[in-house]
């Protein structure tokens, strides 16, 4: 029996993950408009045998709080930062679909101030584009300031945001199935194109959506691409239970990443699904060196371009939009009201100050790489043993990887981790397949049409 290995994706934001990052002198200031810088980084992590590319994204200006001059401390903080504009995922996806083979491309969309067919169109093209490599992360927006680019006064409720996502993502996965693979015959000589009885119709009748299909792209060649989700609250683990296959989450210890790994985990077979059928992989935010002290001064370097208000406004945006800026900066968090962004990240960021006994600025300061995620600054010995323990003991199946600087993180952590994980046989040399499926070691789903004619005629 092989020796089990991680799945690593590198999420690859601009310049970095750091808040500061475009301000480092090894950043691609300008990498959010220019594809060269992306098509740079989607090669290197190629070379390296990754799983997968990763793209976050968002219906709205990041921090859009100060957009439009209600609010000029909000946009005096997001004029600081480099989180103002980038591509729209899927479009960039398909650029480097062009000059990548093997590696996977994973965008992010939300359900909330989407379409399904819209969705499930793009992204079967996407697979079609890609040869099978195509991964959409799902997400319900945690961003509020999404609401009023769609005609809405105000944020959708977080329920009613996961309720619309369940019915969504059968929608999508029903239009996915309009053709059965072999459907299409292209028979010159007959002059039959496609075969009429595998072509089907969805008639989806909902409470929040009314489809009738067909879609009008093939299946795509993984079936469906890979359902990613990144919620970690209790409907988004239910909802990830039921239909992800990769989970990006954020966890700050051991302890919390391993009873979040069983409790999802354990939710699977009430759905009839394996273990193996949901990959886990938490972010985690590595700043690499040569040597612990090395690694400690890149660290210290980034922090010291942390502009104080982009600091507090990427705090109060982490925890659900709140002004804290009325607050002493030196002063405890004050006691928040639920939050109708992201209730996973806030309760993540509240139970870390008050564990930790951090002030505001203290928090935001510990927040300004990883967001709240894992971050682990050390010798490459270090990072790799680091890794290897959350793997080992029941925490990950692999790690979303998201360097603090780009492209010089992402290199950093390719010449000086990669080596280490793969002399203990964690990490893969070459590719064994070419699809994101084959890589993450994940089933092809069967179309649920030919499945059902199939029984019927056992």
């Amino acid at each position: 029996m092989s020796q089990r290995q991680f799945s690593l994706n590198a999420f690859i934001p601009a310049t970095g993950h750091h808040v500061a990052a475009w301000r480092h002198p090894d950043a691609a200031a300008d990498g959010g408009h220019d594809l060269q810088h992306y098509v740079r980084v989607a090669q290197a992590a190629e070379a390296a045998k990754f799983d997968g590319v990763f793209l976050a994204d968002s219906a709205a200006v990041w921090g859009g709080a100060g957009v439009g001059g209600t609010d000029r401390q909000g946009l005096e903080a997001l004029s600081r930062s480099a989180r103002g504009a980038h591509f729209e995922p899927i479009t960039l996806l398909s650029a480097l679909a062009a000059v990548t083979e093997r590696i996977g491309l994973i965008a992010t969309v939300t359900t909330t101030y989407n379409e399904p067919f819209h969705l499930a169109r793009k992204f079967a093209s996407l697979d079609w584009l890609s040869n099978g490599r195509a991964g959409w992360n799902l997400v319900t927006s945690a961003n509020q300031h999404e609401a009023p680019n769609f005609g809405l006064d105000a944020h959708v409720e977080h329920a009613d945001r996961y309720q619309r996502a369940e019915e969504f993502i059968d929608v999508v996965k029903g239009l996915w199935d309009s053709w059965e693979d072999d459907a299409f015959q292209r028979d010159k000589d007959s002059g039959v194109y496609f075969d009429p009885d595998k072509l089907h119709t969805l008639h989806h009748r909902g409470a929040h959506f009314k489809v009738r299909g067909p879609l009008n792209v093939a299946r795509p060649p993984q079936g469906y691409p890979v359902l990613v989700q990144a919620g970690s609250s209790e409907p988004g683990k239910e909802l990830a239970a039921r239909t992800a296959e990769v989970i990006f989450t954020a966890q700050q210890t051991l302890a919390d990443a391993q009873a979040f790994y069983a409790d999802v985990k354990g939710r699977l077979a009430r759905y009839g699904r394996s273990p193996d059928s949901l990959k886990i992989l938490p972010g985690v935010f590595p700043v690499v060196g040569r040597t612990e002290a090395e690694a400690r001064e890149k660290f210290e370097a980034l922090q010291n371009l942390i502009d104080p208000k982009v600091g507090l406004a990427l705090l109060s945006g982490m925890i659900g939009g709140f002004d804290l800026s009325a607050y002493p900066v030196d002063g405890p968090l004050p006691e928040l009201p639920a939050s109708n962004g992201g209730k996973s990240r806030q309760a993540l960021l509240i139970d870390k100050a008050r564990r930790e006994g951090l002030t505001i600025r203290q928090l935001y300061l510990s927040i300004a790489g990883a967001r709240g995620h894992w971050q682990v600054v050390g010798s490459a010995e270090q990072v790799a043993d680091r890794l290897q323990a959350w793997f080992e003991q029941g925490a990950a199946d692999g790690f979303n990887l998201m360097p603090p600087v780009l492209p010089t993180g992402l290199d950093d952590f390719i010449e000086l981790v990669l080596p280490i994980l793969r002399e203990r046989g964690l990490f893969r040399s070459e590719y064994q397949g070419r699809t994101l499926r084959e890589h993450l070691g994940l089933s092809r789903p069967d179309n649920h049409h030919a499945a059902r004619r199939n029984r019927a005629a056992a």
